[in-house]
């Protein structure tokens, strides 16, 4: 099978699953993970054989593809904030608008002197590691703690932070347990992107989502949506230091619902939009 033949198969056996587009940007990701080659260098070759090797691989990944799962589970890795990073069943896929929070984050931080040293962050959530590998990146000398209740998720945080070098402190946690809190220690920053949503939104959800990812993180009981923010929230109460900041990411639906969680523990609120214009992100500071 040629180049251009084995990109165009992918694409038409996937056609069902996603629109024109999508099924050609796939293909080509999944033919550079495969043979190593650029675009470009894939249209000079367009006419050129693959190995029976290269064919083979291309073909398992095609019928894994072909049953919904997402690409980035069937190769195994997604890119974040530059990041190269395993992923796996046990994982969310980092979507781009988690690398706003991370940038909103990390823009916060250089605008507000912290008057002590070490500069410590809490990741509440952490799945692939994603947030707080970008993080880490931005802000070398930072202190950062990342928990997540799924140790099969620490695993994988733990190899990609070792990946880039990140000395990240992960912990399997159930931070809806609040008697793991006095454990944890004070933090001058908290940042998650937590489950956030409702199950009777199960209907709306794609089904290369909810078929693959896993479920815990992605979704909360419908009668009570915040549960983490306001976890968060009554943590930073007590362990978050004076002057310190909350930054997480939201369900686009309960914007307002959310700042007033926060505002009801008297943070400083404000409620930001990410590039498809969706209210996505709040940010609670502690003044006192």
């Amino acid at each position: 099978m040629t180049f251009e033949g084995a990109e165009q198969s992918i694409t038409t056996a996937i056609h069902s699953l996603y629109d024109d587009r999508e099924a050609a940007t796939i293909a080509g990701m999944v033919m550079e993970f495969v043979t190593g080659r650029s675009r470009m260098d894939r249209w000079l070759l367009k006419n050129e054989n693959l190995s029976n090797n290269h064919t083979e691989q291309l073909q398992q990944y095609t019928k894994q593809l072909r049953t919904g799962m997402p690409v980035q589970y069937v190769l195994g890795e997604a890119w974040f904030a530059g990041l190269c990073l395993k992923v796996n069943e046990h994982t969310l896929i980092p979507r781009p608008e988690t690398e706003e929070l991370v940038n909103l984050c990390a823009s916060w931080i250089a605008a507000n002197s912290i008057n002590h040293a070490p500069l410590k962050i809490l990741e509440v959530g952490t799945g692939s590691g994603c947030i707080a590998i970008a993080l880490q990146q931005k802000i070398p000398a930072a202190e950062i703690t990342a928990i997540d209740i799924s140790t099969a998720a620490i695993e994988v945080a733990t190899i990609n932070a070792a990946k880039y070098n990140a000395p990240i402190q992960f912990k399997t946690i159930d931070f809806l347990n609040e008697t793991c809190w006095p454990k944890m220690g004070s933090y001058d920053v908290i940042i998650s992107n937590p489950p956030y949503i409702a199950e009777t939104e199960k209907i709306n959800i794609a089904r290369h989502v909810l078929d693959f990812e896993p479920q815990t993180a992605l979704f909360v009981e419908s009668n009570n949506p915040l549960i983490f923010y306001n976890a968060i929230a009554n943590f930073g109460n007590a362990l978050l230091n004076n002057m310190g900041a909350i930054f997480v990411e939201i369900n686009q639906a309960l914007g307002s619902q959310t700042i007033d969680a926060f505002k009801q523990h008297a943070y400083v609120t404000s409620l930001h939009k990410d590039v498809f214009d969706n209210d996505r992100m709040i940010v609670a500071t502690k003044n006192e």
